[in-house]
């Protein structure tokens, strides 16, 4: 089932002749247990998965990924955020996180990247360079501190 969340609560996409879909909304949600997708993707804005999909995601927004979700693709997106399965190449001018239920398989490009406690990352990390980055386009780098309550 595809969803999206906008303010006003408006949905839909556009499919071209090619075969990608094109959607602009603040984020457009993939779910359904045994739903499986293959395919070419260019999303405008962020997505959020939970189910199968494979293929070729172009994300200008946040790619999360949910518990339920599985990823087997090749990414390009600003920001990633991985609650369930990804394997593949993934390159994130923004950040990359890996959740405590995380799970990462395949090779990141980005200048930033976050494994919680219990996260799993095997593969290759590589510092994304500026000729890896659109033209006019920085790598967005922001960070947050947490503070952790000590445990007595």
């Amino acid at each position: 089932m595809l969803r999206r969340n906008t303010p006003g609560g408006s949905a839909g996409s556009d499919l071209s002749n090619d075969g990608t879909v094109s959607v602009s909304s603040s984020l457009l949600g993939v779910t359904g247990d045994t739903a499986k997708l293959e395919g070419k993707f260019d999303i405008a804005d962020s997505i959020e998965i939970e189910c199968e999909v494979g293929g070729e995601l172009n994300v200008g927004g946040k790619f999360i990924i949910g518990q339920r979700g599985t990823v087997r693709a090749d990414v390009q997106t600003v920001d990633a955020v991985i609650h369930g399965e990804y394997e593949g190449n993934l390159i994130a001018t923004g950040s990359v996180e890996i959740t405590p239920t995380g799970r990462v398989e395949g090779n990141l490009k980005t200048n930033s990247l976050v494994i919680s406690r219990g996260g799993l990352f095997n593969g290759n990390v590589a510092k994304l360079k500026e000729s890896d980055i659109e033209a006019g386009k920085p790598p967005i780098q922001l960070v947050k501190e947490k503070q952790v309550a000590k445990e007595n």
